[in-house]
């Protein structure tokens, strides 16, 4: 992100009026390859590559913010690798992590991995070290330091059905496996900070949060956010949850979130009500069905109709419920932006 777009974020989060509706989204290594022309492995193993992707988006569409910006990642694989996870390739397609056991003992016995040395985490620093003099030639800054959440781990190396029984069943051997996650975590922010101190925000992708109830929720997400968030002083704290996420908004605050970004099944005023207002939302047009099978008329209409409702528009950035999918035009993000500028603020 460029110093404009950062405080143009900071002013909405603190819940500043801009003149006009802003728009972001979040973009990565569903949309980005296939939007620039390259395969999915190129794009994980070519630095070059993965620049000259993330640029083209930013100077294709300069008034919209890209969140987190120049993100390092190799998809699902990214934590999962540096606990021991075979990772799957594919040419075309997102790499996949398989679980390391279903045993809840054996992964309690994992060590905590050394976020300097373990797994895909050394590539994600090298390649922005060696990419970052590029970034700042075009006027932009590592912003964010970016991991998958707690749940979102333990679900690839347990296996999603096993880690939901394990909540209930297993609890106190649950408590210890995510405990030692989030510490991991804690470790792997720490030294994203460390390499990069242009990093004043942290963004954790979750979509496990939303497939657990109340109970489960202040047990298992709350406190460990709240202590993942809450190690650090960084001005955003940014969570990605696009399943569902009734359960866990009236709790985002307590765990430190002022920025989230949710499922499209949620208004904006629905999501305003459970937060008391007090969390700005990224969202909330469907992405896949809408921004990606849609046409630009279907997407501008999707746009008026999403803040029809919405009386204060203050801490909204214009977005999609989730990422930005696989083969979005650039016809309909154009179509989408334009729309928002017509909107009353």
């Amino acid at each position: 992100m460029n110093n404009k777009q950062w405080n143009d974020l900071l002013n909405v989060i603190n819940g500043k009026q801009p003149d006009t509706l802003p728009t972001g989204f979040i973009i990565d290594s569903p949309w980005l390859p296939g939007w620039y022309g390259i395969s999915t492995l190129d794009y994980y193993t070519n630095d070059p590559l993965w620049f000259e992707a993330n640029k083209k988006a930013i100077e294709t569409f300069p008034e919209i913010m890209f969140l987190p910006g120049f993100w390092s990642e190799y998809g699902m694989c990214t934590e999962p690798s540096a606990f021991g996870a075979k990772c799957r390739w594919d040419e075309a397609n997102l790499p996949h992590a398989e679980k390391i056991s279903g045993d809840l003992d054996v992964l309690c016995a994992l060590s905590k991995p050394d976020v300097r040395k373990d797994g895909l985490l050394p590539f994600i620093i090298n390649r922005l070290k060696h990419t970052q003099p590029l970034i700042h030639e075009m006027g932009h800054e590592i912003k964010f330091a970016v991991a998958r959440g707690p749940l979102n781990i333990a679900s690839f190396l347990l296996g999603t059905t096993d880690l939901m029984m394990a909540m209930i069943d297993e609890p106190e051997k649950c408590h210890r496996f995510i405990g030692m996650i989030s510490d991991f975590l804690i470790d792997w922010i720490e030294y994203q900070m460390e390499k990069f101190p242009s990093i004043d925000g942290i963004l954790l992708l979750d979509d496990i949060v939303g497939f657990v109830g109340d109970d489960l929720c202040r047990e298992f997400v709350v406190p460990y956010f709240k202590k993942i968030y809450g190690a650090f002083s960084a001005k955003i704290n940014f969570l990605h949850n696009d399943a569902a996420g009734l359960v866990s908004a009236p709790y985002l605050q307590e765990m430190g979130v002022n920025l989230f970004n949710y499922s499209f099944e949620h208004s904006i005023e629905e999501m305003q009500r459970l937060t008391n207002h007090r969390v700005t939302l990224l969202g909330n047009i469907p992405p896949r069905d809408v921004l990606k099978e849609g046409t630009p008329q279907d997407v501008r209409n999707a746009v008026q109709h999403s803040v029809a409702n919405v009386e204060d528009r203050s801490r909204i950035i214009m977005s999609c419920g989730g990422g930005m999918p696989q083969e979005v035009s650039s016809e309909n993000i154009a179509a989408f932006h334009s729309e928002v500028g017509l909107l009353d603020v």
